[in-house]
């Protein structure tokens, strides 16, 4: 066999893999919050980063803090009171609801930055410690980010696993090793890579670890509403999943699609019947295909609705 043959043999083989692919299996839980129109946000609002796992959160203060980016301060987080950094100041919030803002506690101090530094350094040593415990324990799942909390005796340990792990033995072993609070959380696809960050397939860092934590769930039919490809190749992250950025223009495009005519719509112009093929809102022009083998390319500014019909003037 060629080397040509088997170059083809081969591509034949991988596209098969794509197309065998449920894409549908690339979308994120669609999960609708709705937002409280009637609150007012405090002011000032800050914007602030949990600099391990790479989450925002919004912050605002009580006591007048004087407050610029690259700060740090002290605030109260899930998991307990912990060291956060400044981002700066929210002047159009979108998407925040009133339980997302907490309370800024205070300032943090020279020996709190100290301590967090030290705390990096047992990070290093407890994620090790930690790989060989799963070793041990013979378990399935893949070690992410390990924590410590600045004012809490307590020690997070961020896994990832394609199934539920039963970890309570291990969590035993964890306690007698460090003697403190120990909590082992599960994450996803999406999370892991808000964390671990990296380059996407534009060569720029991961939307979800550099651009925002909050993006909306994205769907199969962002891309559709983009007349984007529905590879799977092409149109998912590093994570697996459906990439980030598709949710940046798509109630753009849907809402650019309200006023043009829609692919598959027949139509009569020029003495023939004529199919729309394709419709591109970003460069605004309109393909499509006639009865009598015509392929014609037009101006979406030349289609307007007549009696609740698509026409096209001259």
């Amino acid at each position: 066999m060629t080397e040509m043959e088997c170059w083809k043999k081969m591509s034949g083989v991988f596209e098969k893999d794509i197309d065998q692919i449920d894409i549908s299996e690339l979308e994120d839980d669609i999960v609708v919050e709705e937002e409280d129109a009637h609150f007012e946000y405090p002011d000032p609002l800050f914007k602030l980063k949990l600099e391990y796992s790479s989450e925002g959160v919004y912050a605002t203060t009580t006591n007048n803090l004087e407050l610029n980016y690259g700060d740090y301060v002290i605030i109260p987080t899930r998991y307990g009171k912990d060291l956060a950094l400044v981002m700066g100041k929210v002047a159009t919030p979108i998407g925040i609801k009133q339980g997302d803002i907490v309370y800024i506690e205070r300032k943090a101090t020279k020996e709190d930055l100290k301590k967090a530094e030290d705390l990096k350094q047992k990070e290093k040593t407890a994620f090790g410690i930690f790989k060989e415990k799963v070793e041990a324990h013979k378990l399935d799942m893949k070690l992410i980010a390990t924590h410590y909390l600045l004012e809490e005796q307590k020690v997070l340990f961020f896994f990832s696993a394609e199934n539920r792990v039963d970890f309570r033995e291990l969590v035993k072993d964890l306690v007698s090793v460090f003697k403190m609070r120990i909590e082992l959380r599960q994450i996803g696809v999406r999370d892991e890579s808000r964390i671990t960050g990296g380059l996407g397939v534009c060569g720029r860092p991961y939307c979800c670890h550099a651009v925002s934590d909050r993006l909306k769930p994205v769907s199969i039919k962002m891309a559709k509403e983009q007349n984007l490809s529905l590879n799977s190749m092409k149109i998912s992250g590093q994570c697996g999943r459906l990439l980030c950025c598709l949710s940046y223009e798509y109630e753009w495009y849907s809402e650019a699609r309200k006023h043009l005519p829609s692919e598959g719509l027949k139509i009569f112009y020029d003495g023939t019947n004529f199919r729309i093929q394709e419709v591109n809102p970003l460069t605004r022009m309109v393909k499509m295909s006639g009865d009598d083998g015509r392929l014609l390319e037009i101006a979406a500014s030349r289609f307007v609705q007549k009696d609740n019909r698509w026409i096209i003037r001259n």
